[in-house]
């Protein structure tokens, strides 16, 4: 079972990669990357993101890409846009792929990496 700190780090690091999603996308349409209005885009995320967690269950593996990683990445995006769509912001289809692509770098991709490093560092031991 994985320590309480590495659980709360992945949370803290998901966390903070969705915020920075929402404060990228805003600053890419000339809005103010932070303020209220990066609350107003990044909560429906940060909702799926902690609906992510409970389906999946990811403090038993919080690290791991595949296990964790793709079922975070999936209902924090289906779970953010279906949050946006009731909430009147935009879910349109090239915003639906951009954010598909990207969350799943973040939210998977740290894993895999995190994953790369350790299986190299127990080679070469």
């Amino acid at each position: 079972m994985p320590s309480t700190r590495a659980v709360a780090g992945a949370f803290a690091l998901d966390a903070v990669l969705v915020v920075l999603f929402a404060a990228t996308g805003r600053a890419s349409h000339d809005e103010q990357a932070f303020g209220l209005g990066l609350w107003q885009t990044a909560w429906p995320f940060l909702a799926g993101l902690v609906l992510g967690w409970l389906v999946t269950r990811a403090w038993l593996a919080p690290r791991a890409p595949v296990r964790t990683g793709l079922g975070v990445w999936a209902v924090t995006l289906a779970g953010g846009m279906l949050l946006r769509a009731v909430s009147d912001q935009g879910t349109a289809p090239p915003f639906v792929v951009v954010a598909a692509i990207v969350l799943f770098a973040l939210l998977v991709g740290w894993r895999a990496v995190v994953r790369g490093i350790r299986s190299r560092r127990r080679r070469h031991r």
